[in-house]
């Protein structure tokens, strides 16, 4: 697969699946994440599975340590990542955070402190995200945003994270209007991660088919400006 893929929140969860899915399929990425430990053990075992994955054309896995709350942090990510991998054909702004558990943070309990960080990471941080890296950007290329159901339905104790999913949503769409690349938002259904606290879910590996699929298959009218999840990716893969 010969594409280069720019993710953030890669060290952890959908972030982390959809990295090593993208790995698998030969194509080359470069990986981010607020803790600069946690990066280079991504990027550590990206190269391992790089190197004993069966893809014909395996890229470089390349990483730095970068917050989505720091629009710096991001502007030397994608300065970084293209002068070592060349321009960005996808990218999949996935950092997020939610303090609290859900189903148990009521909006009303929420702190400021917490609904500013909430805001800044998961809303803010997409914007960011893509305005960086559209300096960036080859021709034809995609952005992903992953959200969920909770963007757009009302569940209870969801504290600030289902406001900012929505916020995240409506850059995605403004930025969809306003750029050639095609971006979207990706919905893989509840996944079982740090983040969500939900054990019974699907396993973030089950789910990082799709974003591939969304990134190089999708039909970009489908994409762009609009959301596309496990209904649309399982239609079109059957």
């Amino acid at each position: 697969m010969d594409v280069t893929v720019a993710v953030t929140g890669a060290t952890s969860g959908i972030g982390r699946a959809v990295a090593t899915a993208f790995v698998d399929e030969g194509a080359t990425v470069a990986v981010s994440g607020r803790d600069g430990a946690a990066v280079e053990e991504t990027v550590e075992t990206l190269t391992d599975r790089e190197e004993t994955t069966e893809a014909d054309a395996a890229g470089t896995v390349w990483g730095t340590r970068a917050d989505v709350r720091d629009e710096f942090d991001l502007e030397r990510f994608f300065e970084r990542a293209t002068a070592a991998l060349g321009p960005i054909d996808v990218v999949v702004a996935n950092a997020a955070v939610f303090a609290g558990a859900p189903g148990e943070s009521p909006i009303g309990e929420v702190s400021y402190e917490t609904f500013d960080d909430t805001m800044r990471t998961n809303a803010r941080g997409v914007f960011a995200t893509i305005t960086e890296a559209v300096p960036h950007l080859a021709d034809d290329a995609r952005v992903l945003v992953p959200s969920g159901s909770v963007a757009h339905e009302v569940k209870p104790g969801m504290g600030a994270y289902g406001v900012s999913k929505a916020a995240a949503e409506g850059v995605a769409r403004s930025f969809a209007a306003d750029l050639k690349a095609a971006v979207g938002v990706v919905d893989p259904g509840l996944v079982a991660t740090d983040l969500t606290g939900m054990e019974r879910a699907r396993d973030p590996e089950s789910v990082a088919p799709l974003f591939v699929w969304a990134a190089t298959e999708a039909p970009e009218d489908d994409l762009d400006g609009d959301r596309i999840g496990l209904r649309e990716w399982k239609r079109a893969t059957r």
